[in-house]
């Protein structure tokens, strides 16, 4: 059964297994979410549940609309709200809450979160190009060098790899393996990286794939 909760990246560290091997493991605060709406393929034309994570957030900045859909559902406002697809949604019900123990040790999940951003970037560090020469005159660096013909078409092709804005996008990492969790904290010991610098939003499936890295 597909299951998915919200959670916030704290950082990287590492633990060891019983053989004594060093494992690096990024920390995440996984829920306690609420379960604020239920769409389903009748109403909504797809099953999915709206899922709120950090209930301390202030009222006061919630626009009409957002204080609306939460007195609707009787609850206090978050401050993340999210969707996530499900095959079923007949085990939730509104103002329900799940914790992190949704999950085991062992099982493979997908986490999707926002990369780092890196700012505006040159050709040869956002698509690894290649440099020109570096002496004798060149006058040829890291430009982006020639664009494109002259004559036709007689402009830049749409989609070719220019300098631009690098990093700050959705990412999907596939298949990480659980390797501990903790339900007192809160807290999610999956092995590998996760996308995004500390204290960012990340989004945590159970992976279709089988088994999960690491094993």
């Amino acid at each position: 059964m597909t299951k998915g909760i919200l959670g916030k990246k704290l950082g990287m560290t590492q633990v060891f297994d019983e053989e004594g091997r060093a494992i690096p493991v990024t920390v995440i605060q996984a829920g306690p979410c609420v379960v604020v709406q239920k769409k389903t393929e009748q109403s909504d034309g797809y099953n999915a549940i709206q899922v709120g994570f950090q209930s301390e957030h202030k009222e006061r900045r919630l626009i009409k609309p957002a204080r609306g859909h939460f007195a609707r559902a009787g609850l206090k406002p978050t401050r993340y709200l999210r969707e996530l697809r499900l095959d079923n949604v007949d085990n939730y019900e509104v103002g329900q809450e799940f914790k992190v123990d949704i999950f085991g040790a062992g099982e493979a999940v997908d986490i999707v979160g926002t990369s780092r951003g890196k700012g505006f970037a040159g050709g040869v560090k956002r698509w690894n190009f290649g440099r020109g020469t570096m002496t004798h005159g060149s006058k040829y660096h890291r430009g982006p060098g020639s664009l494109g013909a002259s004559a036709y078409p007689s402009r830049v092709l749409k989609g070719r790899k220019l300098p631009g804005r690098m990093g700050g996008k959705r990412v999907t990492v596939q298949n990480l393996k659980v390797v501990a969790v903790d339900p007192e904290r809160n807290l999610l010991l999956l092995r590998g990286a996760v996308p995004g610098p500390k204290g960012t939003l990340v989004t945590i499936k159970s992976s279709t794939k089988s088994p999960a890295k690491g094993n």
